[in-house]
């Protein structure tokens, strides 16, 4: 079995660009847009658009879509803010789908 090399990290599924570490995944349980999507703590490479109040499976969020910094692929959205006290943990993280990155 070889030796891995340097940490674990998610790309984006366009041009590979690197979005984040296999660290940073909080939760791979999400839903998305468009199927299964993953939270995480930190992303790398991107492009954080224009804040909008978006109501979501689990109440209303205030979120901000994200874009990968090289091919402006849409990746998902970062939590601002979250009115219901049970979603609170999202705030500041990040959702993406499965089908943005690999």
């Amino acid at each position: 079995m070889g030796e891995l090399l340097g940490p674990r990290l998610y790309s984006c599924c366009n041009c590979r660009n690197h979005v984040c570490l296999h660290d940073d995944v909080i939760s791979k349980a999400f839903q998305g847009r468009h199927g299964r999507a993953f939270l995480f703590s930190h992303a790398l490479n991107i492009v954080v658009g224009a804040k909008e109040d978006r109501q979501l499976m689990t109440g209303l969020h205030t979120v901000a879509d994200i874009y990968c910094r090289d091919c402006h692929e849409v990746l998902g959205w970062k939590y601002e803010r979250a009115y219901e006290e049970t979603q609170k943990y999202k705030e500041v993280m990040y959702e993406a789908g499965g089908h943005s990155y690999s």
